[in-house]
């Protein structure tokens, strides 16, 4: 992180000081935090896995640290990949028939949202050297699977839940048979579109990254993490309990984001797996952040109904930790995401910590 040092904080951000005075930002890490959150990765010769890597234990320094962001216009970059975003993802769903399946796909997907994990598929794609054009079909892909996630998270039997980014819900415009439909539509048209859309990326890599979507998906991710989830409510839940529903969840898609981009883009092993570390930390910041802001702010401020989770009794970190540890916690995350990204080109992965800031300092 020397490089960081070097940069006038009258010309750039001062993290620390950047977050609304939500979070206190440390190098110290919190005791009670996932197994991953304080483990360094090193290189291993396990052939032709995702994961070549073991980890060993790493003593973390217990100073105050101050990390200033490099000079970059971050809103302009969201905004520009956005465009891009939308644009491809908008190309992936023509109306056809059938008609009403096909516009249920297109009400949520193109609902808006801030492209959080298409864009960060993006910016992986290029801090290890490659096009983004390479990584926009991962990219839709990881998207198309997020918006499924939704439909079928606010369906009845799931969250019921009303409202989703500002709008009705799909199962409130088109009922909940064509939502479970879009649902699935969506989630079997993402792995298709990796497969038939990538271009300029071997086929190996292709595979690699299909892979990656479908572990992050399945009952070793996304499902494992909402089944848990659906547990857990109304019981006691611990925080190593927390996090892995959180890991799973929300963490793993989030994660197979941007090592998907960085596969796209031609990484090495030790790329994509520094990659991974830095997503596993941000997506389990974003639910960090996420938690807070369901008791901090309203339905109005959030797009969606706010105070859900204490209303249906689910375990959260401001429950289990309480509000302030909670922002300490994701000032941690903070900065072990930003430690993994000292080992890049600082121009090239200025999106990258500008990411981490951005999740931690969200309003909605």
């Amino acid at each position: 992180m020397a490089f960081l040092a070097t940069i006038s904080g009258h010309e750039n951000l001062l993290l620390s000081n950047t977050l609304n005075n939500n979070f206190t930002f440390s190098g110290k890490p919190s005791r009670q935090s996932y197994r991953f959150l304080n483990k360094k990765i090193q290189t291993s010769n396990v052939a032709n896995s995702f994961r070549a890597f073991q980890v060993k234990e790493q003593e973390i320094s217990s100073k105050k640290e101050k990390f200033i962001l490099p000079k970059f216009d971050f809103q302009e970059y969201m905004e520009m990949k956005a465009i891009k975003v939308n644009k491809a993802l908008d190309d992936a769903i023509p109306m056809q028939e059938p008609i009403k399946v096909h516009e249920a796909m297109r009400y949520s997907l193109l609902a808006g949202g801030k492209r959080i994990r298409p864009i960060l598929c993006m910016a992986a794609c290029e801090v290890v050297g490659g096009d983004e054009s390479l990584a926009i079909p991962a990219a839709c892909a990881v998207e198309m699977i997020h918006t499924m996630s939704l439909i079928h998270d606010d369906l009845p039997c799931m969250d019921n839940d009303d409202l989703r980014r500002g709008k009705p819900t799909n199962h409130k415009v088109f009922g909940e048979n064509t939502a479970v439909l879009a649902g699935d539509a969506l989630l079997s048209l993402a792995f298709e579109h990796v497969a038939t859309k990538t271009r300029n990326v071997t086929p190996q890599r292709v595979v690699q990254a299909i892979g990656e979507l479908g572990s992050a998906v399945g009952s070793g991710g996304l499902v494992a993490g909402q089944i848990v989830d659906l547990a857990s409510e109304g019981k006691q839940v611990s925080l190593t309990e927390l996090e892995y529903i959180h890991h799973h969840k929300t963490g793993k898609l989030l994660e197979a984001a941007v090592v998907c981009g960085a596969i796209m883009g031609g990484g090495n092993e030790v790329d994509v797996e520094r990659m991974r570390s830095y997503a596993r930390f941000i997506g389990l910041l974003f639910q960090v952040v996420d938690d807070i802001l369901d008791v901090t702010k309203s339905s109005d401020e959030l797009g969606k109904t706010a105070g859900k989770d204490l209303m249906t009794d689910k375990a959260t970190y401001p429950k289990l930790m309480g509000l302030e540890k909670a922002r300490q916690f994701a000032g941690d995350l903070v900065a072990k995401a930003m430690d993994e990204l000292s080992y890049f080109d600082a121009a090239k992965a200025a999106p990258l910590y500008h990411f981490a800031n951005y999740i931690a300092r969200r309003q909605n």
